[in-house]
């Protein structure tokens, strides 16, 4: 199962890597969303290798990922892996710069099922698709408003 958005953002592609490889801010995220979120490595610098797991409530049981950044090509992206006990999982988040001050985020996440559990799961997920893709392109928009809310110039009063 695949969901794919994409934003043209008024910012540098170098703000807007800053913003996507931000990831002390993800783990605040998920935490204020309920999810248990813990680093695993012990890399001194953000890149490649970096991993984290985590914990979450989805369709009332507890489901515990392994997250590992598998790529991270300044400035132009970064590519994670996700396992649990049941499904893979890829989020891809390209970048390319149409201007100096404009960035095109593309951001890809695709699904895969271990499982027969999980092949059912994602069988019913794809019952929502529709409203799930709806939810996912929201989020990616809200991220890239963010991102160009925080890289506008101060307006002088």
């Amino acid at each position: 199962m695949n969901f794919s958005s994409h934003e043209d953002i008024e910012a540098p592609i170098d703000a807007v890597f800053a913003a996507v490889t931000d990831f002390q801010a993800f783990e605040r995220q998920a935490l204020r969303r309920g999810a248990e979120v813990q680093r695993s490595d012990s890399l001194a610098q953000p890149g490649p290798g970096m991993t984290w797991d985590a914990a979450f409530m989805l369709r009332g049981k507890r489901r515990e990922i392994k997250i590992e950044l598998a790529r991270m090509d300044r400035p132009n992206g970064v590519l994670a892996d996700a396992r649990s006990r049941n499904l893979k999982a890829q989020f891809e988040v390209d970048l390319v710069a149409l201007s100096r001050n404009r960035t095109r985020l593309s951001v890809a996440l695709v699904l895969e099922p271990k499982t027969l559990a999980a092949r059912l799961m994602l069988q019913s997920i794809k019952l929502a698709r529709k409203r799930l893709t709806r939810r996912f392109r929201k989020r990616v928009a809200e991220f890239a408003t963010d991102v160009e809310n925080r890289n506008k110039p101060a307006t002088s009063a």
